[in-house]
Parts: C-alpha cells; structure tokens; sequence
C-alpha cells in the first residue's frame, strides 16, 4: 500500500475493503462518524488515522466529531474535512487534513482560517499524518500549541 505510508500517529485496527463497485476498483474504508464505507484515498488514509488518534489518545468524543461537514463560504459550498464540537454542540475544533505528499504550506492555513469565519472554533488543527499543527485562536491572535490537546483540556 505504497499509497498509505506509515503515519506519524499511533497504529489502529482500520476496517478496510475492496470497493464494491468493480468499476471503481479502489479500497474502501469504514468511517465510523459518518457510519458509512467511503473511498480511500491519501487524504481519507490520514482522516481516518487522524480522528482514531483523537478518540483513543485524546478522548475526543466519537458523538460529538463529524466528518465532511458542510459550510457555506462567500456563497459557495465547502466542507471541513472534520469538527469535533463541545457539548453544546459549537465547533470546538476544526481539522483540515492533507494527503501526506502534500506539504503543509500557508496556503493550507488560510484555508482554514476562511472555513473558521464561517465555523467560529477556538481550535485549528492542520495535519498530513506526518506533520500535526494546531493553533488556538483568541481574540484577533492565534497561538500554536506544542502538542495536540486531549478534549477535556479545551473544554470551555
């Protein structure tokens, strides 16, 4: 699977298929947030490592984390690849994730930043599943954390 290197994140037990559609000839892999099989492709391979990650390490509930989520942006639809929410179900943190060819530029920032206008999370979180950041947003600034916080430190 020279598609889906080793990550810098904790192994997981993924559920993975051969797509069930022979046309597409792809793999799949069980998203346990959307309840669903979906394709699985780079960025999907870090997404799924990702939110397994925050559930098991960080005890971020798997109730209140969403995938794919969709936002409306200078009138144009967008979706923020996953919001874990508090529990009174305001964005709490906002993940962008890259394939990890991809390199985690300013451009990848400012993409999710402008998601943030609409979503108002004090928690950003940018990941290629070999490079993790995260900022904290506070008023005008931001600060980036050294680590990736477990969900009951962030809790308003």
């Amino acid at each position: 699977m020279e598609a889906f290197p080793e990550l810098n994140l904790p192994a997981c037990e993924l559920k993975i298929r051969r797509d069930a559609d022979s046309r597409r000839g792809g793999m799949e892999v069980y998203d346990v947030t959307r309840r669903r099989w979906v394709a699985l492709t780079p960025e999907e391979w870090v997404r799924q490592n990702f939110v397994h990650y925050l559930f098991t390490l960080k005890a971020y509930p798997q109730m209140l984390t969403a995938n794919e989520v969709a936002l409306k942006l200078n009138g144009l639809s967008r979706r923020c690849d996953t919001v874990v929410y508090d529990r009174t179900l305001r964005p709490l943190v906002v993940v962008e994730y890259k394939a990890p060819s991809v390199d985690i530029t300013q451009k990848v920032f400012d993409q999710i930043a402008r998601y943030n206008i609409v979503m108002g999370a004090p928690f950003l979180i940018v990941s290629n599943g070999l490079k993790h950041y995260c900022c904290r947003f506070q008023g005008d600034s931001y600060t980036f954390l050294r680590d990736i916080p477990a969900y009951h430190d962030i809790m308003p």
